[in-house]
């Protein structure tokens, strides 16, 4: 695109604006390109340059990765949101113009956003701009995947636009992004952590202990928060990069808005759906990672045979299996999980995969499965009605899905875990675990610590 010098991109802007004033309906205009390689850091931290919001995905196998630079149209709702972003979603794609010659699912307009943990709360002064669920188009969208690098550029267009104007800035813009020159890097560093009422946290998890043994409730997910301050305003590209560094096997993401950028490294994927096939995972229970091959794998053999970690596993698995019924056939899951390891610790792992029914989206599957049991406990409705009276964390989006999908509901979701909320040069920490009848205060708040290890190192701690 780089070589064509604007005049492509003008091309199209004037045969979209011609079509516009026929129709006499604005829309939005997305033209992709494959480019030569580009780093992504370097395109991600340019976006600041521009003054943009900034969104990027990596998935768990790093082979898939957008960077999202502005913002060209964004879809919220705030009730009901799994359809009224679907119904949004595809009132747009009809009336959008392509310039596209790829076929591949993760060219092209792509959304990438999050839902709320729970879309019957209302957000707090600490998630303000992350209202109820919100799906963004970036004006400038790098993907890097098997196939290579791509440039996709979404404009939106109505008939007093000034496409001569509109090309230059675009063309002028683009390039300032896919200029290769090496980025300063500047390391982040804590000065302050505060635990966020760590004895008040305790006496809860003894509470939901009582509270299981006299209510049908089998299992709670408790979440905490951690505050920490940066000596300096948080350089999110440093922290991206010890993400992709540290965490080779997680989702790494980040969101951000004008004011705050919410981004993490969770190990954990919702779901994955690519020409109608599903791919979702079940990942409960939890050991830290042995200081010795020897010990690591002593532990994960431990972690296997422990029955509250395996309970606490199957109670996801029988979840994922039977919210999928509904809008899912042909589901296959192994009768025994596996050892997912990861920089910190080690998962009991499930992968679950079945073929999507017709007339099903993603979105749907998303809402069926949201959430699972290793983020609010089980049975759903009882364990949620809990959380809402007695946690006082307002979790927002951590623990939600968080992802990505295209023009034809291709995309994938992770449960954002392992994350953070940043403002400048302050954060707030998130993580959590599932409390059940046995569980022991002391050792969960323990669990809940190694859990904050790998933003605690992203930030510099």
């Amino acid at each position: 695109m780089i070589e064509t010098k604007g005049i492509k991109i003008e091309g199209v802007l004037q045969t979209a604006l011609e079509q516009i004033q026929n129709n006499k309906t604005p829309t939005l205009v997305s033209i992709t390109e494959k480019i030569n390689k580009v780093d992504i850091l370097s395109f991600f931290h340019k976006g600041k340059k521009l003054a943009k919001e900034r969104s990027f995905w990596s998935n768990a196998d790093q082979n898939v990765c957008f960077v999202g630079i502005g913002n060209a149209y964004t879809i919220k709702a705030e009730k009901n949101p799994y359809n009224i972003v679907k119904k949004e979603w595809s009132k747009l794609m009809e009336r959008t113009i392509l310039d596209n010659k790829y076929t591949y699912a993760n060219t092209g307009p792509i959304a990438i956003g999050g839902f709320p943990f729970d879309e019957e709360k209302e957000t707090c002064e600490l998630w303000d701009g992350f209202e109820g669920s919100q799906f963004r188009i970036p004006e400038y969208m790098l993907t890097v995947d098997e196939h290579g690098c791509f440039l996709t550029i979404n404009i939106w267009l109505d008939q007093q636009s000034d496409i001569e104007n509109l090309a230059a800035i675009l063309y002028d813009e683009s390039s300032q992004l896919l200029d290769s020159a090496f980025i300063e890097s500047e390391n982040n560093q804590i000065v302050f952590e505060h635990e966020v009422n760590p004895h008040e946290w305790k006496n809860l998890v003894r509470e939901v202990t009582n509270y299981i043994e006299t209510y049908p409730v089998e299992k709670i997910v408790l979440a905490r928060e951690l505050q920490v301050e940066l000596r300096n305003p948080c350089n999110i590209t440093d922290v991206l990069h010890q993400l992709l560094t540290n965490q080779p096997n997680s989702y790494v993401f980040a969101w951000e808005t004008d004011v705050a950028c919410f981004i993490g490294a969770s190990p954990e994927r919702l779901v994955h759906v690519k020409d109608n096939q599903i791919l979702s995972t079940c990942l409960a229970g939890t050991a830290p990672r042995g200081e010795t091959s020897e010990e690591d794998i002593r532990i994960g053999q431990a972690l296997l045979n422990d029955e509250k970690n395996r309970e606490e596993h199957q109670i996801v698995v029988n979840m994922i299996r039977d919210s999928l019924q509904s809008c899912a056939r042909n589901v296959d899951i192994p009768d025994v999980p596996i050892i997912y390891p990861l920089q910190n610790l080690q998962h009991l792992f499930t992968p679950v995969r079945a073929e999507i029914r017709f007339g099903c989206t993603l979105l749907e599957v998303v809402k069926k499965l949201h959430p699972t049991p290793a983020l609010s406990g089980f049975p759903q409705k009882e364990s949620l009605n809990f959380l809402r009276k007695h946690e006082k964390l307002e979790r927002g989006w951590y623990g939600a899905p968080i992802g990505w999908f295209d023009s034809n509901f291709n995309g994938e979701f992770a449960v954002a875990i392992r994350s953070g909320l940043i403002k400048r040069e302050k954060a707030s920490l998130f993580a959590g675990c599932g409390i059940v009848k046995d569980s022991n205060p002391d050792m969960e708040y323990e669990e809940t610590k190694i859990k904050f290890t790998p933003m605690l190192e992203a930030l510099g701690g």
